[in-house]
């Protein structure tokens, strides 16, 4: 054995164990983890979509966040995407010619944006389809992510979503001030033309998937069965008490559009500077999972959710210092203000979600996969796109329009208060934590006669925590 053969097989074991969590290099991890990127990678075109439907399209601030709730309906359907792989092979596959089709969709819709689109409705039919493209490869890579887990020992459980989840993010520091540089040197439809390449990466490294063709079973009978195991799997209580919560716990309504249109058009933040902002939000969200997967994943789940909304809510009410510019009077300039915030705010977000993700995914049956953990995103996602229509209606309510911001300090105390009515409801989580040694302590709060039985195809997964790609429709 050569010199260079061992430290090339010291250097994979460093790579293994410090940069992957443990997990074992292979090119279908890689290819996962690259799907993750590029979703990270779209936040290219996040700036330049604020911009087209404020500057390009003059749409007013609850125009824009009615409009953006639409665009998230691809990920609300998450469930009816996960059916269709699951039930619906391509050429005998169930994994690969979807993630094709994911990446030559975004190419497509990212294109129409660059040269076709000049109306509203046309921006927000392209932007949907950009969604329904990376809702599809989300779909498929959370599949493959929960199937992999499996095999995890509870010392490495959540290491695989939280590398995943990393990956992601590390797209989103690459190109975060990126956007905003390009945006404001070469224009919206540009970016939108660069942006265009990426989904076609998806496409190439689906090759790299490792998939058996699916047997000769009738599509009919895997659909009878699927519907069978989801059934009994959303019928128990265990699976719909924490859904309710997280769905509560997102619906409540939001002022980011108003805000956007504030920074922009009263504090004069340029797009270069709104990517310094997004660079450091990036970087904030991979310090939250840091913090998250190194000191937070024994804490009970009811222990996070309540701390973390808190603290939230307590840090939110410093958006109104800048509102009310008395960040000025302070002697703290706008910028300087804007970045620190929105660093506390992003590392405590991150905190609070990743604990959702551990136990949506926690609590997903063997066999369904794609179907039931999109089932609970699509609650998560569902519950944001009501939370930008709540935002819309109380943005036009209090008549925060994109030149009067009198009203939008109560806004911003209204949906920022909003966040702590979820709270007298945290008795519908379990009290186990990420790393609940067993299967039984996440019932630990059901009577015992509600307990379901736990069989074969129905098994409670190893704590894991699964990105939701562009909620960015995901999520943001």
């Amino acid at each position: 054995m050569t010199v260079f053969s061992i430290n090339q097989g010291k250097l994979k074991q460093f790579v293994e164990r410090r940069v992957l969590f443990g997990q074992e290099l292979s090119l279908e991890l890689a290819a996962i983890l690259l799907v993750y990127f590029v979703q990270g990678i779209l936040g290219l075109a996040r700036l330049a979509v604020s911009f087209f439907l404020k500057d390009d399209l003059g749409l007013t601030p609850a125009e824009v966040a009615a409009l953006t709730g639409i665009a998230s309906i691809p990920w609300t359907v998450k469930p009816l995407l996960g059916f269709f792989s699951d039930g619906f092979p391509i050429l005998g596959y169930r994994r690969r010619p979807y993630l094709v089709l994911s990446g030559l969709l975004g190419a497509v819709s990212w294109l129409a944006l660059a040269t076709l689109v000049n109306t509203a409705w046309a921006a927000i039919a392209a932007i949907t389809l950009s969604s329904l493209s990376v809702a599809i490869g989300d779909v498929i890579v959370d599949s493959l992510v929960v199937e992999r887990a499996r095999n995890e020992s509870q010392s490495e459980a959540g290491s695989l979503q939280s590398l995943a989840w990393g990956a992601s993010a590390v797209g989103g520091v690459i190109t975060a001030y990126l956007g905003g540089l390009l945006l404001e040197y070469v224009g919206t439809r540009y970016v939108f033309g660069i942006t265009a390449a990426f989904p076609l990466i998806v496409s190439l490294v689906a090759w790299l998937i490792a998939e058996d063709p699916v047997t000769e079973t009738s599509t009919w009978q895997v659909i009878g069965g699927q519907i069978k195991q989801l059934k009994g799997a959303i019928t128990q209580k265990v699976i719909w008490m924490p859904a309710l919560f997280i769905f509560l716990w997102q619906a409540t309504p939001t002022a980011e559009s108003a805000f956007f249109f504030f920074t922009t058009n009263d504090l004069g933040f340029q797009p270069e500077f709104l990517g310094r902002v997004r660079l450091v939000t990036s970087i904030a969200a991979l310090i939250g999972i840091w913090i998250f997967q190194r000191f937070l994943k024994s804490v009970p789940f009811r222990s996070i959710f309540a701390w973390s909304t808190i603290l939230s809510t307590v840090l939110g009410f410093t958006m109104l210092l800048l509102v009310t510019h008395t960040n000025r009077s302070l002697g703290i300039p706008d910028e300087w203000f804007s970045l620190g915030d929105s660093l506390i705010l992003t590392v405590m977000g991150e905190i609070s979600f990743m604990p959702l993700l551990v136990l949506s995914a926690r609590i997903c049956p063997s066999g369904v996969e794609a179907t039931l953990f999109a089932l609970l995103m699509s609650i998560l996602n569902l519950a944001g796109l009501l939370s930008h229509e709540l935002g819309a209606i109380l943005t036009h309510w209090l008549g925060v329009t994109e030149t009067n911001f009198e009203n939008l300090w109560l806004l911003v105390t209204l949906t920022n208060l909003s966040t702590l009515l979820p709270l007298p409801l945290l008795f519908l989580l379990p009290k186990a934590s990420s790393q609940g040694p067993n299967e039984e302590t996440i019932y630990e709060s059901l009577p015992a006669a509600e307990t379901p039985e736990i069989s074969s195809n129905f098994k409670v997964k190893e704590p894991i925590a699964v990105p939701i790609g562009a909620v960015e429709a995901e999520s943001s």
